[in-house]
């Protein structure tokens, strides 16, 4: 296997932080998980929830996170996100960029399309609201990260690429649609085949072939960028959670030795396109037999690194945390760098550190710049079997503020919550392509609780 993307001198310039202030100031939900209702309001600055555990806490950050990737960190499809018994569930965030809000309202139709609207004007695709609200959450289901599929670290890689460059989410689309449609021609060629009626129709397999390496070109140059971006910020963010130790990454291409070397300008798209055109030709046949594709981005990986070894395979469980932590943290620090603060989401963070590491220069960093401020109160809705109620919210923002519950509101939905002493503009005009979260929200667990705590 080829590999694109080692690790950096340590002498690697860094940039430093920077970029655009932004916050979400209001999160509301109908139908989302256990909510039937919520209303949250956040101020610039730290907000941590603490409550007990199976109270909807990470349901919360889980909500930010979706407006943010269109999608959830711990389940793969839209369904569980929908409070059971429901045909739908809304989430509306309200983000505020150098003094100006902007209104992401997000329906959730499992089994349908899924519809958006920015500052009451419906958009005509739901993915038109990423780049508004950008986040970099740590769960503990990152340890997945580095211990699980390579599906895993495929995700991980596109949400950030995303995340820095919201065209990339029609890249991966589009890329994702020509090998659908080149896979179910393979099948049906294989099974014509078998059938003894031949070899099967291949006459239009050339034609995917061509849209398959063009977007798989894509979609190859911007990870392999991505990768090379990232690695001086992992080595550096996994130094500040472990304290000792060196981690780095590689990029591990389906294309092996065919991979063309990069040139100090960054990967040539055109000598990828012809790469993945050479290697489908190649591997035609093989295909042909088992009906599937065997090259491209959909079959490519990451190499985390600890030390001289693999992290998947060698590292602890403790130490496979560590770099997960590190990845997200990286991811952090790479998208400030790029010009604006992403909204930080650390669920559970120090579950899985022993004492030394939970004292991480990291986490410090970001009490010492931003302060502190706990929300502590937190309730979520009762569950019961006759009734369907909900007792009041977390308590965010000023003391005694508490959501509004109601009824989970239709489409369209109603008018939004207030601007606090600034109307919100009617209209996305002006809107930068990469848009940025930041709130800095770091959780926290006391003794008093002994919970889970997010956002």
């Amino acid at each position: 296997m080829s590999r694109s993307g080692t690790r950096p001198a340590a002498t690697r310039h860094i940039p430093p932080l920077g970029g655009s202030r932004v916050y979400v100031r209001h999160l509301s939900l109908a139908d989302y998980r256990n909510w039937p209702a919520a209303e949250v309001g956040f101020e610039p600055g730290p907000s941590v929830l603490v409550g007990p555990n199976g109270q909807g806490k990470t349901n919360l950050v889980e909500a930010v996170g979706y407006v943010a990737t269109l999608g959830s960190h711990r389940v793969a499809g839209d369904a569980p996100l929908v409070r059971h018994g429901e045909p739908r569930a809304v989430v509306r965030v309200a983000v505020v960029r150098d003094g100006r809000e902007l209104l992401v309202e997000l329906e959730i139709n499992p089994g349908k399309a899924n519809r958006a609207r920015l500052n009451r004007s419906v958009l005509p695709r739901a993915r038109e609201v990423l780049g508004v609200l950008r986040t970099v959450l740590f769960a503990p289901e990152d340890v997945a990260i580095v211990r699980g599929d390579p599906s895993e670290r495929r995700r991980f890689v596109d949400e950030l690429l995303v995340a820095r460059t919201p065209r990339y989410a029609g890249v991966r689309a589009d890329y994702e649609r020509a090998l659908k449609q080149r896979n179910t021609l393979l099948k049906t060629a294989g099974l014509a085949r078998r059938a003894g009626a031949g070899a099967g129709d291949l006459r239009t397999l050339d034609v995917w072939d061509g849209h398959l390496a063009k977007y798989g070109a894509e979609l190859l140059a911007g990870r392999l960028e991505l990768v090379v971006a990232l690695a001086p910020y992992l080595e550096r963010a996994y130094a500040e959670v472990a304290g000792a130790g060196t981690a780095g990454i590689a990029y591990i291409s389906s294309l092996g030795d065919a991979l063309p070397p990069q040139a100090d300008g960054g990967p040539d798209r055109e000598v990828l396109e012809a790469a993945l055109l050479a290697e489908l030709a190649r591997l035609r046949p093989a295909e042909a037999e088992r009906g599937v594709t065997l090259v491209g981005p959909h079959r490519d990986d990451l190499e985390l690194v600890v030390g001289a070894l693999p992290a998947r395979g060698y590292a602890s469980h403790g130490e496979s945390w560590s770099v997960a932590l590190a990845a997200r943290l990286a991811s952090y620090e790479l998208l400030c760098a790029d010009g604006g603060e992403p909204v930080l989401i650390l669920d559970d963070v120090f579950a899985e550190l022993d004492s030394a590491r939970r004292g991480f220069r990291a986490v410090r960093r970001f009490r010492a710049v931003r302060g502190f401020r706990a929300v502590r109160g937190f309730r979520a809705p009762r569950r019961t079997a006759s009734r369907r109620t909900a007792s009041p919210g977390p308590q965010c923002g000023r003391a005694g503020r508490r959501p509004r519950t109601s009824a989970g509101p239709p489409w369209p939905l109603p008018a939004g919550p207030p601007a606090e002493g600034q109307p919100p503009p009617q209209a996305a005009a002006g809107l930068p392509a990469t848009a940025s979260g930041g709130v800095t929200p770091v959780p926290a667990r006391t003794s008093a609780t002994r919970s889970r705590s997010a956002t």
